[in-house]
């Protein structure tokens, strides 16, 4: 099943009754779903056009002609796929060779970070990019293994002379929220965009008038609605959530192509930061005897 149709069947139960509708249909033949227009579509579930219009934005896409290239993008994914034996994400198998292990690890994070960039919106990207490089100050929240993802950003950003903060405690998270101001981002990171702590976080944040972005799954959530800027990462992780592998890779990868951009976006001063703050860490080394 591909990205978007996952969260479609996730999502099903809880949409109004047209949009449901639409869900059953679209999940029923999602391959139909791309040769039709969007009133051959109303008429077919019996909607109206605003009806699948607003469906497609409620699923992260800009309307209808976008949601139906981003599924057939991920339908012709899939299909490759099925055709060179590829499968999706592999769950944890008792007694798996480690020949299998490491072929599956490898074929799970390949999939988590294509699928990933697949659901990044280039628009919502530069704006985030943007709003990072102005920041006089960054906060990034998150909790458990977001927390990592938090401060592998923060250690990033930290050599570029970026004023942040990545406290893992949820209290402190809040402090540091609520001395923020307009002229700050807040950045939070949660797999299922529902951590509360990072929705306390957030909130505070915004309370102070800070610019927010989300890094979440691919699904409505808590966070993603209270976020000035959406991002979103791979959602199909299924049997192996249990250990937060291939989320994992795909916030980094979020984080890491953040960071390029602002490094790309302002060469000239950030770049020379990250090179004399890698040299003063050597010299430091040898200062120490190499330790």
């Amino acid at each position: 099943m591909t990205p978007i149709l996952h969260i479609i069947s996730v999502e099903k139960e809880s949409l109004p009754r047209q949009e449901r509708r639409l869900a059953e249909f679209i999940l029923t033949a999602p391959s139909e779903i791309v040769h039709m227009g969007i009133k051959d579509l109303a008429d077919q579930c019996e909607v109206s056009a605003a009806t699948v219009t607003r469906f497609c934005k409620n699923f992260q896409c800009k309307g209808y002609p976008d949601f139906k290239l981003k599924l057939a993008a991920e339908i012709a994914h899939a299909e490759l796929a099925s055709r060179t034996g590829s499968t999706r994400y592999q769950d944890i198998v008792a007694g798996n060779p480690l020949a299998g292990i490491v072929e599956a690890i490898e074929s799970n994070h390949l999939t988590s970070i294509r699928d990933t960039t697949e659901l990044l919106d280039l628009g919502q990207l530069e704006r985030a990019v943007d709003a990072l490089c102005r920041a006089k100050r960054i906060d990034l929240y998150g909790v458990a293994t977001s927390s990592i993802v938090a401060q592998d950003f923060y250690q990033k950003l930290i050599r570029i002379g970026k004023n942040c903060t990545a406290f893992a405690d949820s209290h402190m998270q809040i402090t540091s929220a609520s001395t923020l101001t307009s002229s700050d981002v807040a950045v939070a990171v949660s797999y299922s965009g529902e951590t509360p702590e990072t929705i306390d976080a957030l909130t505070c944040a915004k309370d102070t008038g800070a610019f927010t972005i989300s890094v979440t799954s691919y699904r409505s959530s808590a966070i993603s609605s209270m976020a000035d800027i959406t991002l979103y990462s791979s959602s199909l992780e299924e049997g192996m959530r249990r250990g937060d592998m291939a989320s994992r890779i795909a916030q980094l990868h979020i984080i890491d192509i953040l960071f390029m951009g602002m490094a790309s976006r302002d060469f000239s001063t950030y770049v020379p930061r990250l090179e004399q703050s890698y040299l003063n860490v050597q010299n430091y080394r040898k200062s120490r005897g190499g330790q």
